[in-house]
């Protein structure tokens, strides 16, 4: 694809260098009518020639509608929102309920219009209806892409720049914030509700929706052009390992393997870049869990949305205005061993807590599982030795390389590919050490096999040929080794 650009690119260069050279003849005075003259000769030629080169970041950057809102629009929407905050009582208004609230702003709003007579067709009227009650009691400009299901994340970069993503895609939208003050607003209503802050003294808060979406706050003096807000927004419907299978991300039978590993109790670490999906596929993962296992999950913000009946959720804690009070992941950790627990689920491994994670693992917590940032499992197994490394743990390589094989049976790597979709590129089994290396063997690996014409890349789930993995006999003891041995004798064909 790039190669197509680049190849593209010099011939505007060469058309437009013979232009001068043709108008060259004119004598040296009138040196300008040549510049003016070109495109008048060939206005076609030179509208085919430039778009290769300029149109393609253009098109990148222009901005796509969301609710049909014009620029016309937010000029009026500011200006009835001024007036309904010099009309109304923001005290009183707060000890309404929501939809009292809300039937408040409409008949105000409704008066203002009738007031300054704008004019407005019927849906207009609603849309600012809606969105100024959004900009009071809710998210503002967020709630119309908070309400659709097909977008992954969405980035605000400061009050005037909205992109959110869909189909693995970033693309520049029209919404838009009033100014950085509103945009502000909008952040602490949404960490307050988790009982965090984000001001000066605090500009840095990790929150959540109360759908369970990953909310990341950076405010001002640190952002610079206003606060940056990220949204990972979670799918209303949870995704089950079938909707893995449809989108392609792994074939039935690696999701056959899968759910061996899950049900059989087998130690798990999921590696993976940043949006390639590895809470996604951890959750899918938890929905092996048989219902009767106590289930304690430790994350920095909670996400994960387990099914089972029997599940105990734990989140750490921000220090307070005095620096006091704060709890870390491995504070979680270490706690979770005496709430007698079968499993422990971290959402995401991030620095010393690996090692009593690892612990976890080593001592009858059979089945735990974790996520890391790592862009193999062999780096993934790297990742953890220096976390641990880092934690201030003097103990030799060798010692942490052994705790590791120790406790880590699988590692599964998901991945965000160039065409935006994403897959479990590896089902990686962790054997043992030789000398001061970790032994690993991929019993599933996602193979290229190149792209379609829209450059989708195409590819396949293929199984490498080991016909009885290290855990062979943990599947053996829940009765799931002929699962095993079909899928993986179906995924090598």
């Amino acid at each position: 694809m790039f190669g197509r650009r680049t190849a593209e690119a010099p011939k505007p260069a060469e058309s437009a260098a013979q232009k001068p050279k043709a108008a060259k003849p004119a004598s040296p005075a009138p040196q300008p009518k040549p510049a003016q003259s070109a495109p008048q000769k060939a206005p076609q030629k030179a509208a085919a020639a430039v778009p290769p080169r300029v149109a393609a970041p253009a098109k990148a950057m222009e901005p796509i509608e969301v609710g049909g809102r014009s620029d016309e629009y937010f000029k009026t929407k500011t200006m009835i929102f001024n007036a309904l905050i010099d009309t109304i009582d923001l005290s009183q208004l707060g000890q309404l309920d929501t939809e009292s609230a809300a039937e408040e702003i409409r008949d105000i709003v409704n008066e203002i219009i009738s007031i300054k007579n704008v004019q407005m067709s019927i849906a207009e009227q609603e849309s600012l209806l809606q969105d100024i009650c959004n900009d009071v009691l809710g998210y503002g400009p967020l709630e119309p892409l908070l309400a659709r299901d097909d977008i992954a994340d969405i980035m605000v970069n400061g009050s005037s720049r909205v992109f959110i993503e869909v189909g693995g895609k970033i693309q520049l939208t029209n919404v838009r914030f009033r100014d950085n003050a509103q945009l502000m607003n909008i952040c602490q209503r949404i960490v307050s509700q988790v009982g965090r802050r984000v001001d000066e003294a605090s500009p840095i808060c990790d929150a959540r929706l109360p759908d369970g979406s990953r909310v990341n706050v950076i405010a001002p003096p640190l952002a610079i052009d206003g606060a940056a807000l990220t949204i990972r927004k979670f799918k209303k419907d949870k995704l089950r390992m079938q909707d893995l299978i449809n989108f392609g991300s792994i074939s039935p039978e690696g999701a056959k393997v899968l759910e061996i590993i899950g049900a059989s109790r087998i130690n798990t670490l999921i590696s993976g870049g940043t949006g390639s999906g590895k809470t996604t596929l951890l959750n899918c993962m938890t929905g092996f869990i048989e219902h009767d296992e106590r289930v304690i999950t430790c994350e920095d913000a909670a996400e994960l949305q387990l099914q089972q009946p029997h599940v105990v959720r734990l989140e750490t804690r921000p220090p307070n205005l005095e620096g006091q009070g704060e709890v870390t992941m491995r504070d979680l950790v270490k706690n979770c061993l005496r709430m007698r627990p079968e499993r422990i689920i971290v959402g995401e491994v991030r620095g010393p807590e690996a090692f009593d994670l690892l612990q976890a693992m080593n001592t009858g917590h059979d089945g735990s599982m974790g996520t890391l940032h790592a862009n193999s499992p062999r780096e993934g197994l790297q990742r953890v030795e220096s976390m641990i490394t880092m934690g201030g743990y003097n103990l030799p390589s060798k010692t942490i390389r052994e705790m590791i094989v120790g406790s880590i049976d699988i590692v599964i790597q998901a991945a965000r590919l160039r065409d935006g979709s994403r897959r479990i590129t590896h089902i990686t089994e962790v054997l043992g050490t030789e000398g001061d290396t970790i032994i690993t063997q991929d019993l599933i690996v996602f193979e290229i096999d190149g792209e379609d014409e829209h450059g989708r890349i195409i590819g396949k789930h293929r199984a490498t040929g080991i016909a009885r993995p290290a855990f062979w006999d943990r599947a053996k003891y829940y009765g799931r080794e002929a699962e095993l041995a079909a899928a993986l004798d179906a995924a090598s064909e």
